[in-house]
């Protein structure tokens, strides 16, 4: 195994990091935004308002994101093995 090899590795685990935890990421910040946005216009100033609805929609996101995120894993783990095969 070379330093090219060990630097893909590396590379394609930070990628596939960011690329699994970006749908979940994203949904809170717009529903944080959102919810921002509502208390700026109401003037409601309580900090556990926005708490709540971020839990649900990224726990709702992992449940609707289950079956990619468990195929991406599957995918990347097999593609591990072919390299460690492949020695």
């Amino acid at each position: 195994m070379t330093e090219a090899d060990i630097i893909t590795i590396g590379r394609d685990a930070i990628w596939i990091t960011l690329k699994l935890s970006s749908p979940m990421l994203i949904l809170g910040l717009l529903v944080g935004l959102i919810i921002s946005i509502f208390q700026t216009t109401t003037s409601i100033q309580e900090q556990t308002l926005t708490f709540v609805p971020k839990l649900v929609v990224i726990l709702l996101s992992l449940i609707v994101f289950a079956s990619w995120l468990i195929q991406t894993m599957i995918d990347y783990t097999l593609n591990l093995f072919n390299m460690i095969s492949k020695i």
